[in-house]
């Protein structure tokens, strides 16, 4: 029971320390310069009305649900119509050689299962006649239902960044053809998945009713006044990518149809009186602005269908792009209708009876069990200021710099919190993608920006600049702390750049740390982790406090060799559970405990050089752990 405390996250994110710190009783101060950041907190941890809401659904639902679904149906070849659940695109490039449309397949497979030993039927479109064939997945050689033509379906024009035109052999980059082009890429579907009247579902090819739908939706669009945000897309780390494959605006991330169906999704929302209501439905909005666009892809059959654009952290042009029915069916994945179900409704029957997890044995598996009652219900008013904090409006969040904030000097008994990592992702940049229609729908309470990126924050590639910046926010951390309060949070990084900006940083803010703990960090299976060849699943909790509050004394003497063998000891017990870490997991072990030393040396200059002039050794002692793990 944290009753009567008052916690800090300077860097709040999607919440998770304010959301947990209220349950546990604790008043909760989050803060983080990014607005849709503070747009999505502020509606999870809003007092909230269930029947309000649904009804408010209700209400979207008549206005919209019907128009929207007439442009994810089709006619079957016995005249019966049917519910289209997903539409499958293919971006195409004219060759540079002889000007021949190039599709950009690297496999004419475009549906296979999760598990395809044991699930191994798999969806095939002919590159000949466009039929769509059922084969096995590790086919080699498939003979068209259709047309006879043979093909291997393994092997299409696309192999890495480059195609091979089937016209004339061709070889040539991809991004150069585009660029050549000076727009980006155009797209043509080639198959669809539709939802029968009796509940099953079929792989078809497009047919000429679907071509007529498609090209109804454009002209609509054309029509529309003001349909969508115009906005461009600055250059920057994470964007340059797609400014590289000719999209200068972000509208040019969805197809027509999908403008056309947010558009007249928009416009509804666009009607709700109620802000606080309004912002709720923006919330939803945006979330299925995620799984509706031209960079998402095909997940397969057996997991949810759709693999929303931002499943590698960065904004990746998706060569064969799926679109969802952007409503929705009980069937689909990703959807208006769906989210509103697996999001807004489970979001508010948690906060009304929040639960813990609890792995239980059930029949020789560790299965998942709902514990509650172990916390309140998350049903409070939030402050507008910190002086407006009280036992009724217990969570206070703010959007701006962390450096500079209302907090009262020496007030908060805990900072805790997850900062942005050096050289990392800049998700200011990824979060234009949903501010710039935030902004579109948006309350009066959204901040007019243009953009949500800011000078001052917490991203660089530049390493003095990330220290610097990082060290004004840690300082702030310092002032509003209690002489014994705690500063904790979690790291990882692979360059020994990152760990010197996070110990130069603690340092001059007058912090220094006391403890540390490695822990499991984001999913396993998240792509940028599954793709890596030495992937971090490593987070290093470390907990500090006020650098004047311990005793400072230089033990570097022994620091590598201490650091070696605490990090074994700490790998050890991973390894019990047959859990053998990666070398950059043991880096991230190995550097929290070396940090330990070095932010308490009495000369914060002695110890960056110290630890610059030991890089090698430290890769040898990462190395010998790595080799010495025993399972």
């Amino acid at each position: 029971n944290l009753k009567g405390a008052k916690v800090f996250d300077p860097f709040m994110g999607s919440g998770t320390t304010i959301g947990e710190a209220i349950k546990l009783g604790a008043t909760a101060i989050g803060r983080d310069i990014n607005p849709v950041a503070y747009f999505l907190v502020k509606n999870a941890l809003i007092k909230k009305d269930r029947q309000q809401i649904v009804e408010t659904f209700e209400t979207i639902k008549k206005a919209v649900a019907v128009r929207l679904q007439s442009y994810y149906t089709t006619i079957l070849d016995n005249g019966e119509p049917a519910t289209v659940l997903y539409y499958f695109w293919v971006k195409y490039v004219p060759c540079p050689a002889c000007n021949r449309e190039v599709d950009l397949f690297s496999s004419y497979i475009f549906s296979k299962h999760a598990y395809p030993n044991k699930f191994p039927q798999a969806q095939v479109v002919c590159p000949e006649c466009e039929n769509i064939n059922a084969i096995h997945y590790a086919a080699d050689s498939v003979t068209c239902t259709s047309c006879q033509f043979v093909f291997n379906p393994q092997v299409a024009a696309v192999k890495g960044q480059k195609a091979t035109c089937n016209n004339c052999n061709h070889t040539f980059s991809i991004v150069k053809a585009v660029q050549k082009v000076g727009k980006p890429p155009a797209h043509r579907m080639y198959a669809k998945l539709v939802l029968h009247l009796d509940g099953s579902k079929q792989y078809l090819p497009i047919n000429q009713y679907d071509q007529n739908l498609y090209e109804k939706a454009i002209r609509e669009l054309s029509i529309r006044s003001n349909a969508y945000p115009v906005v461009a897309i600055q250059p920057g780390y994470n964007t340059n990518q797609v400014l590289n494959y000719c999209y200068r605006y972000w509208h040019e991330m969805f197809n027509s149809r999908q403008l056309l169906s947010l558009s007249i999704l928009a416009e509804e929302i666009k009607k709700i009186d109620n802000i606080e209501l309004r912002d709720l439905f923006i919330c939803l909005f945006s979330g299925t602005l995620e799984f509706n666009n031209i960079f998402a892809s095909f997940k397969g059959e057996g997991t949810g269908a759709v693999r929303h654009m931002f499943s590698h952290h960065i904004l990746k042009p998706e060569r064969t792009p799926l679109e969802a029915n952007l409503w929705g069916t009980p069937k689909s994945s990703g959807s208006f209708s769906t989210l509103f179900e697996s999001r807004i409704l489970k979001a508010i029957d948690y906060c009304f009876q929040p639960f813990e997890i609890k792995p239980v044995q059930k029949k020789g598996k560790v299965e998942t069990q709902k514990v509650y009652g172990l916390s309140p219900a998350i049903d409070f008013e939030i402050a507008d200021s910190f002086d407006k904090l009280s036992e009724l409006k217990p969570i206070y969040l703010d959007c701006g710099d962390s450096a500079v904030t209302d907090i009262a000097t020496e007030s908060i008994d805990a900072v805790i919190t997850d900062p942005p990592f050096f050289d990392n992702v800049r998700y200011s940049e990824l979060a234009d993608f949903f501010y710039v229609w935030q902004r579109y729908l948006a309350s009066d309470k959204v901040a007019c920006n243009q953009t949500t990126r800011h000078p001052h924050e917490v991203q660089s590639e530049d390493v003095s600049i990330f220290t610097e910046r990082l060290q004004r926010v840690f300082s702030e951390c310092h002032r509003v702390l209690k002489p014994e309060g705690l500063m904790v949070f979690t790291y990882h990084h692979s360059k020994a750049d990152g760990w010197q900006a996070i110990l130069t940083a603690l340092v001059q803010a007058g912090l220094a740390i006391v403890a540390t703990h490695p822990i499991k960090s984001e999913m396993s299976v998240a792509t940028p982790k599954s793709q890596a060849k030495e992937p971090i699943d490593i987070d290093a909790i470390a907990v500090c406090r006020k650098r004047d509050r311990i005793e400072l004394k230089d033990n570097l003497a022994n620091a590598l060799s201490s650091a070696g063998l605490n990090t074994a000891n700490q790998v050890q017990r991973f390894n019990l559970y047959q859990r053998r870490l990666s070398r950059n997991d043991l880096l991230v072990v190995y550097m929290a405990q070396l940090l330990k030393p070095l932010s308490v040396h009495p000369q914060m200059e002695i110890a960056i050089d110290w630890l610059e002039a030991r890089r090698s050794q430290i890769e040898q002692y990462v190395e010998d752990i790595y080799a010495k793990q025993i399972f």
